[in-house]
């Protein structure tokens, strides 16, 4: 969110910290570097926000109860519960009926597709079956001025660089170069990836403590060349989709550069448009 100094908040609460009145009769805790005019429910949303980025909350813990957290940020549970609603469509938290609301993990199943578009054209993500992993390069190395710009670090950074194949049944699919940012990524290791049979990004948030919350991404058609069309067992100029992916972590900050080519034979890109 945006910082404003010229705003102030319209009043303060008996320790100093600044508050703003959202309705009759409530006033609210707002951030220092929080605009104080915005919807009070915003600025909780960013205070939970802060506590979900400083690992107060971990995936797949359960977070305090909406009479909790309005007692911790003297408003009302009415603004907890907006400002919650908002994190669960975000797809940060997950309410769970009878149990609590719990920080989103990819390890749960529709977590884990919430950013797969390139579908099967038969059936669901797991009528393909488990992708059959191959790692063809890893390596650390200094990061091209392109690289650097999308991951808004400075040419030379130290970045990680990983090429895989995906297949299915035998059938390469996808090819798949990802970036990482060498700082938050650098006690992942080969071996752990080759290791890791489920999605990447859940290893990255258990092992890493590096959790993606929203991405971008860019479609184009594109040829198979003469590097990419064996390692897809395609000819060279065979049709393939390019998929370019920007993921970020909390506070917008990337975290990931994707870059994947598909085989379109059997399957799509889905997108649901709302």
């Amino acid at each position: 969110m945006p910082q404003n100094s010229s705003l102030q908040p319209d009043s303060t609460v008996s320790d100093g910290r600044p508050a703003v009145a959202e309705g009759p009769g409530e006033t609210g805790v707002a951030s220092t570097s929080t605009p104080a005019f915005s919807p009070l429910y915003q600025q909780i949303k960013t205070l939970i926000l802060r506590s979900l980025q400083a690992g107060e909350w971990k995936p797949g813990d359960v977070i305090p109860s909406e009479i909790e957290l309005a007692a911790r940020y003297r408003v009302s549970q009415g603004t907890v519960r907006k400002a919650i609603d908002e994190l669960a469509n975000d797809n940060l938290l997950v309410r769970r009926q009878g149990k609590g609301t719990f920080v989103a993990t990819h390890a749960e199943q529709h977590i884990q597709y919430r950013f797969l578009r390139v579908l099967p054209d038969q059936g669901n993500p797991d009528s393909q079956g488990p992708a059959e992993r191959q790692i063809v390069d890893f390596r650390r190395l200094r990061a091209p001025a392109e690289v650097a710009r999308q991951l808004n670090l400075r040419t030379g950074d130290p970045v990680l660089q990983v090429r895989r194949v995906l297949a299915f049944t035998g059938t390469p699919a996808i090819l798949e170069d990802l970036w990482l940012p060498g700082g938050p990524f650098k006690g992942l290791t080969l071996e752990t990836l080759a290791a890791n049979k489920g999605p990447m990004y859940a290893l990255f948030e258990t092992e890493l403590g590096v959790r993606m919350v929203r991405a971008t991404e860019k479609v184009k058609a594109v040829i198979a060349d003469t590097e990419t069309g064996p390692l897809l067992g395609v000819p060279t100029g065979h049709p393939l989709l390019s998929v370019e992916r920007l993921a970020y972590t909390y506070n917008d900050v990337p975290m990931e550069l994707r870059r994947g080519l598909y085989r379109t034979e059997t399957r799509h890109y889905h997108n649901e448009l709302s």
